[in-house]
């Protein structure tokens, strides 16, 4: 099962803004790159002038990088992206909204289990203080 529509980053253009402006917090396996999106301003026509003014975080979107580095075998490579996704829907309801999130795998990955993949994902999101409680 896929993430959730409204939580995939999509656009080349996204992941390039994150490289270039976001935070990078490294682990054994993952590296985590992360960039805070501006709240979005709620419609302001229909809301009730008795209360304050709301800004809306957009959804944390979260994209994967996996390179030929990592396997030269596309098998390898859309396994170790499904148990990403898997760790990753498991820590869904935990993420701050905002953020835009990019896990680029390193290929010492390729011997990684789940199990590595879902504390190693959580120390980064930790680190980069996007996992609410952190």
């Amino acid at each position: 099962m896929a993430l959730p529509q409204f939580h995939r980053l999509k656009h080349w253009r996204d992941f390039q803004t994150i490289y270039q402006k976001g935070i990078r917090r490294s682990g054994r396996y993952l590296t985590l790159r992360g960039l805070r999106v501006p709240s979005l301003a709620v419609d302001t026509r229909n809301r009730d002038k008795s209360q304050p003014r709301n800004e809306r975080k957009p959804p944390t979107r979260i994209g994967i990088s996996i390179s030929q580095k990592v396997s030269k075998k596309a098998v390898v490579r859309n396994r170790i992206k499904r148990q990403i996704r898997a760790a990753l829907r498991q820590l869904l309801p935990r993420l701050l909204p905002g953020w835009q999130l990019v896990v680029v795998v390193r290929p010492e990955a390729q011997e990684c289990e789940y199990g590595q993949f879902l504390r190693e994902l959580e120390q980064l999101l930790v680190e980069a203080e996007v996992l609410n409680g952190h």
